[in-house]
Parts: C-alpha cells; sequence; structure tokens
C-alpha cells in the first residue's frame, strides 16, 4: 500500500496538459469539485452537465488551453462509455427482465415462505443480495418495497426490522459489486482484476450486510418504531401474469454472470498460463460483456418465455429498459471525462508527490477522498467516479488483490452518510413514510456502518493478501 516513485509514474503517463504547479493544481482540483457541488446542491444542475462543466472549469483553473481540456473530457468520457456502457445496458435489460416476468416477485416468495420469525430480516438480506446482483439501487427498491411492506404488516413486524436488511442488501450491491456503474467505473479507471474485485467484494460485503442489515435493524427499530404505510404497497408486476419463471431458473440465470466472472478470475489464479486452453476459454466467456450478454440471452428463455411472454413482448421488455438508463451512461461517462482531465492536467503526479512521504495508507486515502465527494455532492456514482481518477495513479505498483482493494476501498466510501442532497435518501423517506430525522436515524446511519465496515474489512484483506 506504498506511495510510487515520482520516476516510475513518469514512465507510464503522458505529458501533461499544463505546465502548472503543484500549488495550482491542488487549488484547481478543489475548484473544480467545487463547482460540481454547486451546480449540483445549489442551482439542482443534473451530475452530466455538472461534470461536464466541472471538467472544463478544472482545465481552466489549472492553467491548461482549453481545446486540450475539451480534448481530455471528450476522450475519458468516450472511453468510459466504450468501456462500461455496454455493460450498464446488459445489466439493465437483465434487471427489466427479471421484474416484468415476475422472477423477482417469485425469487422473494419462496424465500418467504420459508422463513418467519427471527429469520425473517436475514430473508430480507438475502433477497435484497440476490436482486440486487442485476439491477440498480433505485429499481430494487422499487421492486423490494412492496414486500418490505407486506411482510411488515402481515406478520406484524416493526417496518425498520423488515426495511433496513432489505435496504443494506441492496445498497451493498450497489456500492461494492460488479456490474453496477460504480464499480465497474472504478475497475476501469484503475485498472483492476474484475474477477478478483468481485470475489474479493463478496468477502467484504457478507460481514458487512450482516452488520448494517440484521444486527443494525435491531437498534433501528427500537429508534423510529412506525407502521408500515398502506398507501405505498403497490401493484406487483406478477399479478398480472398467467405464470411466472420457477425459483431455481431464476436464480440460476442472476447468478449466471457472476459464476463466469468468478470461474475466470479462479482459472487466472490457479492456471496462469495464457496459452493453456482452459483458460482462454475462461477469458473469453468470463469477460464482463460475454457473461451479461449470456445472462441475458438465457434470461429471454428462463425469464421471458417462461412468463409466457411472446416474442414482441420480450422486444418491448429491452426496449424499455434501454431508457432510464440514459441519464446514467451519461453521468458515467461524464465522470469519465473529468477523471481523464484530472490525469491529463497531471493531478496523479501531485497527488504522488504529496502523498509519498504520508503516513496514511492509499487505500484509507482512497476512502477518505470518496468520502468527502460522497458528503458533498450525495451522489454515490459521482463519487466513486472522482475519487477513481483521484487515486488511481496509486494502483500501478499495486498487486492484482490490492488494486481490487483500493477498488472496494471507493466504493465503501461512496456510501458514507446519505443525506438529503442524495436522492436515494428522498425515495427511502417517502415509500417508508418517514420524516427527515427518522430517515437520517436510520437510512443514513445503516449507510455509514456499511461504509466504516466495508473499509474496516478492506483494510483487514489487505494485511493479509
Amino acid at each position: 500500500m506504498t506511495s510510487l516513485s515520482v520516476e516510475m509514474l513518469a514512465a507510464d503517463t503522458v505529458e501533461p496538459i499544463t505546465s502548472a504547479g503543484n500549488a495550482q493544481l491542488g487549488i484547481a482540483v478543489l475548484a473544480g469539485i467545487a463547482v460540481i457541488v454547486l451546480l449540483i446542491t445549489r442551482f439542482k444542475l443534473h451530475a452530466f452537465l455538472a461534470l461536464t462543466i466541472g471538467s472544463l472549469a478544472l482545465g481552466a483553473f489549472a492553467g491548461a488551453p482549453l481545446e486540450a481540456a475539451i480534448a481530455s473530457f471528450s476522450t475519458g468520457l468516450g472511453n468510459t462509455v466504450a468501456g462500461v456502457g455496454v455493460l450498464i445496458a446488459l445489466g439493465a435489460i437483465l434487471g427489466k427482465l427479471l421484474a416484468d416476468s415476475g422472477g423477482a416477485d417469485q425469487i422473494v416468495d419462496t424465500i418467504l415462505a420459508k422463513a418467519g420469525g427471527r429469520a425473517m430480516p436475514w430473508a430480507m438480506v438475502l433477497i435484497a443480495s440476490i436482486i440486487g446482483l442485476p439491477l440498480f439501487f433505485e429499481v430494487g427498491i422499487v421492486l423490494l418495497i412492496p414486500v418490505v411492506l407486506m411482510v411488515a404488516k402481515r406478520g406484524n413486524y416493526s417496518l425498520m426490522r423488515i426495511g433496513i436488511p432489505a435496504l443494506a442488501g441492496l445498497s451493498v450491491m450497489h456500492g461494492l459489486i460488479p456490474p453496477h456503474p460504480g464499480p465497474l467505473v472504478a475497475i476501469d479507471a484503475i485498472g483492476a482484476n474484475l474477477g478478483v474485485t468481485l470475489a474479493l467484494g463478496l468477502v467484504v460485503a457478507v460481514p458487512t450486510v450482516i452488520v448494517a442489515g440484521p444486527v443494525f435493524s435491531k437498534v433501528a427499530a427500537r429508534w423510529v418504531d412506525i407502521p408500515a404505510p398502506e398507501k405505498m404497497i403497490p401493484q406487483r408486476a406478477s399479478d398480472d401474469l398467467d405464470k411466472r419463471p420457477s425459483f431455481a431458473a431464476t436464480v440460476s440465470t442472476v447468478l449466471l454472470p457472476v459464476v463466469l466472472m468468478m470461474a475466470k478470475a479462479l482459472v487466472d489464479i490457479i492456471v496462469d498460463d495464457p496459452e493453456n486452453g482452459l483458460q482462454r476459454v475462461t477469458d473469453v466467456i468470463g469477460s464482463p460483456l460475454i457473461a451479461l450478454l449470456a445472462a441475458v440471452l438465457v434470461g429471454i428463455f428462463t425469464l421471458g418465455r417462461a412468463a409466457g411472454f411472446t416474442k414482441e413482448r420480450i422486444g418491448s421488455t429491452v426496449e424499455k429498459s434501454l431508457a432510464p438508463i440514459a441519464g446514467v451512461l451519461l453521468i458515467v461517462g461524464a465522470g469519465g471525462g473529468f477523471k481523464q482531465t484530472l490525469i491529463d492536467i497531471g493531478v496523479g503526479q501531485m497527488i504522488l508527490d504529496f502523498s509519498k512521504d504520508w503516513a496514511i495508507p492509499t487505500l484509507l486515502l482512497a476512502w477518505l477522498i470518496a468520502v468527502a465527494i460522497r458528503l458533498a455532492t450525495g451522489s454515490a456514482t459521482v463519487a466513486t467516479i472522482s475519487a477513481a481518477g483521484l487515486v488511481a495513479p496509486l494502483a500501478a505498483d499495486m498487486s492484482t488483490s490490492h488494486a481490487a482493494l483500493l477498488v472496494l476501498a471507493i466504493g465503501a466510501g461512496s456510501l458514507f452518510f446519505s443525506h438529503v442532497n442524495d436522492a436515494g435518501f428522498w425515495l427511502v423517506k417517502e415509500y417508508f413514510g418517514m420524516n427527515v430525522g427518522q430517515t437520517i436515524k436510520t437510512w443514513s446511519v445503516m449507510e455509514t456502518i456499511i461504509s466504516v465496515v466495508g473499509i474496516v474489512f478492506v483494510l483487514l484483506l489487505s494485511l493479509v493478501l
């Protein structure tokens, strides 16, 4: 976890587009981030526009020619969308098939039928974690809220005792586990191995979600004891279907990309021979693009056709899944542009110059940077993208496992203390019928626990890997 030497970095980076000194670059970074924060929080500007303007402001403050700053931003945007855009689209298609076919409802109903009493919070964690793998956080909330409310009402459970574990499962998946946008972008920026990051992410996620979910829910239920708001129970997708996919087929489809990517990581570690036939096969089928594409194609049959969807209905489902992610793609792309601008003006070198004499571990530094940006902007994705761009040079001399842990440290930091500038805060508040104070005592504290427990386990793993 040591910093790079200046000489090593210089050999791997391009010539900065400005000759500004470290002091000016430091001011430029703070000013650029301040512009983004101000535009998002004060002027309520869309994060895509804020990141675009902030990138240009960053270049201007650093003294870079405007055309060079524009070129850096455009290059970063294009490379990021090319690297993760298709994966986000495939994940959205799989998630839509899962929701519309009733597959998500099948997972929920099957697990709940076998759980009860003290096991119910643990069942909610399991449901949220499985459903949360291919779904965006907001979509996962929309799918799980009816279940949370119905379970709380029918079983006479505290809403927080059921809701917090479900939210924890979704949030941990969103922040730490690819193929969610944040982890994917961080993996791309840092050059980490996706399979190793996925494997270590699961190791960190399990204890983190236990502490922040079932364990904390006991405390949250005492702090905020409210009934489930009946008006927020919407109709479930499967209520309009004559049949739906089986539990085994649904879970197998959702876990297929995870299994393929994990298989690739294991073969790479065990075989470690690029010419080996088995490794060449797993390198192909375990690549994120092929793994997710395979899951989508399988899902068309195991989810769509199993629910009785016609070819036209499947086509419509796929089409409807892509429209909502336009904003996500633009934000992620603009974040990549901001990251590239940071790199091209020489911020990586500046950070190395400043941090080479620090006693603070690189993983903790990455977490703190992500925390600061998360608190300021309210966006986990913006925090992940910006922090990854800032600390990416520090990963150049890291081992494969430590580069993956750097991604996880950033992901953990990006979840810290969601508050009033985070859309997720208001989504949870309205669905659960809470006031601002109650939402802070439950949702915001839960997010902070995830972040802190996550970085603790990341640091512990770094001691043994």
